[in-house]
């Protein structure tokens, strides 16, 4: 994606989050509404004195509008990711999986299921997001829309903030979950 096409697709994201005109917007951030509009379309090719002015007008970070949003669901399979210590030399692996975010919060959780009893968990806090990776079994995991089938050593992450489920496909599925805020 274009550097046009990323700022226009954030600032849209993030005015409609805002819940505000875009005369709203270029009335706050001190710049003209034809210049916010050929931004939202991806046509204008902005500076940074007016990113940063859209992005406090809006209270978001100047990096929600030049970072590539991160997908709603983010599956890692066993043997995927960046790894340290994959020589054959080596006897232990390190897979970054999620790096936290400043000012994030997380609970640790083990989950042992068996198959036959999904567990549906309702929409927690706004901002949660939950990373799950799969121990022992199977399991059907993520979003009761859209769930991920996991086996051993698979991560997933997906949001909490709305329904979710944990289905174990076989009798003694073990998982880590952490749920993040």
């Amino acid at each position: 994606m274009s550097p046009q096409k990323l700022v226009a697709a954030s600032l849209k994201r993030e005015r409609t989050r805002a819940g505000i005109s875009l005369a709203e917007l270029a009335r706050r951030a001190g710049v003209g509404k034809s210049t916010l509009s050929q931004l939202e379309s991806g046509e204008g090719n902005p500076s940074i004195e007016t990113l940063w002015s859209i992005s406090v007008a809006l209270g978001i970070q100047f990096s929600a509008l030049v970072d590539a949003p991160r997908p709603l669901v983010e599956v890692i399979r066993l043997g995927d990711g960046p790894t340290i210590g994959a020589s054959e030399a080596d006897s232990y692996t390190a897979t970054l999986l999620s790096a936290a975010r400043p000012g994030t919060r997380r609970d640790a959780y083990l989950i042992r299921a068996d198959r036959g009893r999904p567990r549906v968990s309702e929409p927690h806090a706004r901002g949660v997001v939950e990373h799950v990776v799969l121990c022992a079994g199977r399991a059907s995991v993520g979003p009761t829309e859209s769930p991920v089938d996991l086996s051993p050593g698979d991560y997933v992450n997906y949001p909490g903030d709305v329904e979710h489920i944990f289905d174990a496909l076989d009798d003694g599925t073990i998982a880590v979950l952490l749920s993040e805020s």
